[in-house]
């Protein structure tokens, strides 16, 4: 009874990042048929526009004040490298390389989120996440190939979706200390106005763009805005105030098994025996990453008294979700 509190968050945090991820791996499906019709930076604006509007909404509605002074800093450098840089990068980079080769190169960013967790914000590299990570990242490379194309590769595109990693992996480092200080939506609205800011340059291109563009690939844009940004981002800043950075990169490992799944049934794109193969490979690695060490048997005591179990709280805060 008394660890139904305790279990609560743990239960919304998992269940904010269950969102996240199938939020996120819907947007693959979205950006191809967009992508059609709006350029990169065009449909990063977009894309950003309508998150934000959406976001404004919402915090308006809610009475959601400004952030405090202290996490401007990291808002601004999540909504540079992330909202900003990462979209446009990516979508570029979409163009250059075949899908498989793009999913590759962009799973190292979970691998670049964990490493930089450990040196920056001192999160603690458990050996199940390490090794959920391997095993998702073994299943990734695994969907990657199968889906690689024949000569749809060019350097070019690898370096962009590289750039994309890395700044994907930034801008997560650079949230986590801010959810400290601001609120989920706090943090969510005003990086993805400032990523908006960043894509400015591009509204020529959005204006003429869609004025050509059929409904179904604005629609597609106007969708990425409103659910895999506005709400998708903040449901990942609400669970990744929740636990380690490390931890929740490696729950995106199962986009790749969810973008398959989606494929199949939206698009009747069939996955071979190897992609389906990744894609289970994907989801057991994260169910290793997210598994908490099993509570053993009460504390021995000493001298009639139960020992202190503050070391076992600590162990456990460390691997709370």
């Amino acid at each position: 009874m008394s660890n139904a509190p305790s279990r609560r968050p743990r239960l919304l945090a998992a269940g904010a990042a269950t969102v996240t991820v199938v939020l996120w791996a819907s947007a693959f499906v979205s950006i191809r048929s967009a992508g059609e019709a709006y350029s990169p930076g065009a449909l990063a604006l977009g894309r950003l526009l309508s998150g934000a509007l959406t976001l404004g909404v919402i915090c308006l509605l809610r009475r959601e004040g400004l952030p405090p002074r202290s996490a401007w800093r990291g808002i601004a450098l999540s909504g540079l490298l992330w909202f900003g840089f990462y979209m446009v990068v990516l979508n570029w980079g979409e163009q250059q390389v075949d899908a498989g080769t793009a999913a590759l190169v962009v799973n190292i960013g979970p691998i670049l989120i964990a490493l930089l967790g450990a040196r920056l914000l001192g999160d603690a590299l458990l050996p199940r996440l390490v090794a959920g990570m391997a095993v998702s990242f073994a299943g990734a490379v695994t969907v990657g190939l199968s889906m690689s194309g024949e000569g749809g590769s060019s350097l070019f595109g690898v370096v962009l979706c590289l750039l994309a990693a890395v700044a994907y992996a930034g801008g997560v480092v650079a949230q986590k200390p801010v959810l400290g200080r601001a609120s989920a939506l706090q943090a969510t609205t005003w990086g993805c106005v400032v990523g908006a800011v960043v894509c400015l340059p591009f509204a020529g291109e959005l204006v003429r763009e869609a004025a050509d563009a059929p409904a179904s690939a604005t629609l597609n844009m106007v969708y990425l805005g409103v659910f895999p940004t506005a709400l998708a981002f903040t449901t990942w800043a609400y669970a990744l105030a929740r636990t380690t950075a490390g931890r929740m990169g490696a729950t995106t490992y199962a986009v790749p098994a969810l973008v398959v799944l989606l494929s199949w049934l939206t698009l009747g794109e069939v996955p071979g025996p190897l992609t389906l193969a990744g894609g289970a490979l994907c989801l057991a690695g994260v169910a290793v990453s997210r598994s908490r060490r099993r509570a053993t048997g009460p504390a021995p005591e000493r001298d009639g008294a139960p020992a202190t179990n503050g070391a076992r709280g600590r162990e456990g805060a460390r691997e709370q979700a």
